[in-house]
C-alpha cells in the first residue's frame, strides 16, 4: 500500500484557457496537508496575466480581466514565485498532488519559458488522482472530473474552480483513492510515480485508438506525464 498518511503538497491553477501553450495563469495555490488533512501551510496568488481573460474562463473561475488588473500582481513575479514554491516542497521530499497534472505542470513550464525562467525539471514524486483512478477503476461509467471524483470518493467540494478549493479536494481524493484501492497500488510514492508514467501512456494510447475509430482517423492524444512531451 502506498503511504499517503504523511504531509502532502497540493497544487492547482485557474487560467485563461485550455491550451497549455497559450493560456496564462490567473490564480494559483500551493498548500501542504498534514496526515490528518489539516492545512499546515499555504500560498495563493492572483496574477494580471497581461492578456484579456475570455468570458468563458471568467465564468468558470470568477476572475474577470478587470479584477485581475486591479488585484493581480505582474505575471512574471507570480510565475517565479510559483516555481520557487514547487521546488521548495519537492526539495523537502513531499509528493505533490495535482489533478490532471500534465495540464498544470505543462502550462507552468510554458509560462516559465515565456518569462525566461528556469522550469521545474522532471518533477517527482507527483500524485495524479485522475490517472490513478482510471488505472484502478478502469470500467467505471461516468465523468472523471474532479467534481465526479469527489462525489465517488466521498470528498466534500464546495466552491469548485477556486484554485485552493480544487487543490485541497484533490489531496483528499488522493488519500481516499489510495486507501480504497490499496491492494492495486505500489508500496512507495516513488514507485507510484513511475507507475503513473506507464498508466498515462496506456490511457493516451487507448483514447487515441478510440478517437481514430469513432471520430477522427488523424487524432493524436497528448503524451507525457507529469509534463507533456515536446514542451
Amino acid at each position: 500500500m502506498t503511504d499517503l498518511q504523511r504531509d502532502l503538497a497540493v497544487f492547482d491553477l485557474e487560467t485563461t484557457g485550455v491550451d497549455v501553450r497559450t493560456a496564462r495563469i490567473v490564480t494559483a495555490y500551493v498548500g501542504v496537508l498534514d496526515p490528518h488533512g489539516i492545512v499546515v501551510s499555504s500560498r495563493s496568488w492572483i496574477a494580471d496575466p497581461g492578456v484579456e481573460i475570455p468570458a468563458g474562463a471568467a465564468a468558470v473561475h470568477g476572475i474577470s480581466t478587470e479584477r485581475a488588473r486591479a488585484e493581480g500582481r505582474p505575471a512574471a513575479e507570480v510565475v517565479a514565485e510559483v516555481l520557487t514554491e514547487l521546488r521548495s516542497v519537492l526539495n523537502r521530499g513531499l509528493p505533490i498532488v495535482i489533478y490532471n497534472a500534465p495540464y498544470d505542470l505543462t502550462l507552468v513550464a510554458h509560462e516559465a519559458a515565456r518569462y525566461g525562467l528556469e522550469p521545474v525539471r522532471e518533477p517527482s514524486p507527483i500524485i495524479d488522482p485522475l490517472v490513478i483512478d482510471k488505472a484502478v477503476d478502469r470500467y467505471r461509467r461516468g465523468k472523471r472530473t474532479l467534481e465526479a471524483a469527489c462525489a465517488h470518493y466521498g470528498v466534500a467540494l464546495e466552491g469548485a474552480h477556486d484554485a485552493s478549493v480544487d487543490a485541497l479536494a484533490a489531496g483528499h481524493v488522493a488519500r481516499a483513492l489510495v486507501e480504497q484501492h490499496a491492494a492495486a497500488l505500489p508500496d512507495t510514492v516513488e514507485a507510484l510515480h513511475a507507475a503513473q508514467v506507464a498508466w498515462h501512456a496506456s490511457q493516451a494510447e487507448s483514447f487515441e485508438d478510440y478517437m481514430r475509430r469513432q471520430r477522427d482517423q488523424h487524432f493524436t492524444a497528448d503524451r507525457g506525464w507529469p509534463v507533456r512531451d515536446a514542451v
